[in-house]
């Protein structure tokens, strides 16, 4: 099919927008109703099968049931001359990815309204019976007046998810939104949407992709085995309840995510309507118990007991290797390098007062939930107007472990801070970090010339004009 061409006497072909490895896509204008139609055209080689076109078909009638104002409309199906056809709704506008492109990282409130929108037509197609498969940008469309709808239900995935072994090409554009359980070809349900959601909402607010890598296999790896990186690592100006709902849809097991996506959209909304109470966009971080996230517990990187086979080539070999390492990695009782450990808030280092600081609030810094927090006790004057050198958080790794690095998560920054260590609780302590200002999420690096049990987050001084500190979350990670 070419351009100028007219398709089932009514489809007059205008101009190519959309190509792909399985498709090609034309703006057409329908000369019955006289409106301007998107027209999706299977390359020749996919309608030379007949059960990839029957599924098509089918697949192709289930979608064109989807009436949601966050849905692409199916408007009729066809064939030209052999050629499988998709008409479509046309939408006058760009895709999230084009956006995403043109502007980099996105506000957090329109970027919210985005996944909003999202979110509310998959759940739509979820309670359909739909489970798209592909979500990423380029499959939302925006109509230029804020409105996003997504598109591709089904209908290109089929040949995606049956055939990512004998078809090189089909997977390795998607493989930056695939869940784990599709890059190890397990069964797919609606937590792998939620899943590829929470990596598109995370490039909307950051502009980068949290598994970068130049081919399938390689994302594919860090897609089954790497611990998803906090949205707050690369943009600290994120509310904290943002970054944590970004984490739990972002989950190694589907069953760890939001239960359903209609729960991921209400929380969304819920995130809507605190910057709406917040000031300049700030989370008042109060929050009703029953809406409180699901505390996570610590993400490990399994360790593959699988070696991948060099030298095999073409995407069966690759798709073979990755369902191995899914299926067969092992559970190691040592820490694996630069995984996340876990690690656990067991009380206060006060020295330099009465031994104690809200030592029963200490496991909320390890709880995963960062709408919790261990609080210092409010210091009117400073913690230099009571002659305190300073005040800590003690964590215990339930052993001695070699660590690189500690990520505190605050929503008091601006106070400074160290990590220190010690094999004995409440004994002395080394200094292990540099001193520094926390932000929202900060990183220390851990320079220790031995592996230690207990750490602590030593305070040393509180925020200008502050009178306590708050530690939400902390997160270590083994030496790499």
């Amino acid at each position: 099919m070419v351009v100028g061409e007219t398709i089932a006497g009514r489809y007059e072909l205008k101009e190519v927008v959309g190509h792909g490895g399985m498709s090609t896509v034309y703006k057409a204008h329908d000369s019955l109703l006289e409106r301007n139609v998107a027209l999706k055209v299977l390359h020749q080689q996919y309608n030379e099968d007949e059960e990839f076109v029957e599924r098509f078909k089918r697949e192709a009638r289930s979608v064109a049931q989807l009436q949601h104002p966050n849905i692409v409309t199916v408007i009729d199906r066809g064939e030209e001359d052999g050629r499988q056809y998709i008409v479509f709704e046309y939408i006058d506008g760009e895709n999230l990815k084009e956006l995403v492109v043109r502007k980099g990282r996105l506000d957090v409130r329109p970027a919210l309204e985005i996944a909003l929108e999202i979110a509310r037509g998959l759940s739509f197609a979820h309670e359909s019976g739909l489970v798209h498969r592909d979500v990423k940008p380029q499959n939302v469309l925006l109509n230029g007046d804020g409105g996003a709808k997504v598109t591709d239900f089904g209908i290109a995935r089929s040949l995606e998810v049956e055939r990512s072994m004998t078809q090189t090409g089909t997977v390795l554009g998607t493989s930056n939104y695939i869940a784990p359980e599709q890059a190890g070809g397990q069964p797919v349900d609606a937590h792998t949407d939620v899943y590829s959601l929470g990596i598109v909402l995370y490039e909307m607010l950051t502009g980068e992709l949290p598994f970068p890598g130049d081919n399938f296999v390689a994302v594919a790896m860090k897609h089954i085995q790497e611990p998803s990186p906090s949205v707050l690592d690369t943009r600290g100006d994120v509310p904290l309840r943002v970054a944590e709902m970004i984490d739990r849809a972002l989950e190694k097991d589907p069953g760890q995510r939001f239960p359903t996506m209609d729960a991921f959209a209400d929380e969304i909304e819920a995130n809507l309507d605190e910057l709406e109470r917040g000031e300049d966009g700030a989370v008042t971080m109060v929050v009703p118990a029953a809406q409180r996230l699901k505390p996570r517990t610590p993400r490990r990187r399994a360790v593959s007991r699988l070696p991948l086979l060099i030298g095999l080539l073409g995407a069966l070999a690759i798709a073979a290797v990755v369902v191995g390492l899914l299926t067969l990695r092992g559970d190691s009782q040592s820490p694996s390098v630069g995984a996340q450990l876990s690690i656990a808030g067991v009380g206060a280092y006060d020295p330099y007062g009465d031994g104690a600081e809200h030592d029963n609030e200490a496991g909320k810094a390890t709880d995963g939930n960062v709408l919790t927090f261990w609080p210092t006790e409010d210091y009117n004057s400073g913690l230099e107007g009571v002659k305190k050198a300073g005040v800590g958080l003690v964590l215990d790794a339930s052993g001695v472990v070699q660590l690189s690095r500690i990520t505190i998560l605050t929503d008091t920054p601006g106070f400074r801070a160290e990590i220190r260590a010690t094999n004995i609780q409440g004994g002395p302590t080394q200094k292990v970090s540099d001193n520094k200002v926390v932000g929202r999420t900060t990183r220390f690096q851990i320079n220790q010339p031995a592996p230690k049990r207990f750490y602590v987050i030593w305070i040393t001084k509180l925020t200008p004009g502050g009178h306590f500190a708050h530690v939400n979350e902390v997160r270590a990670f083994g030496k790499a």
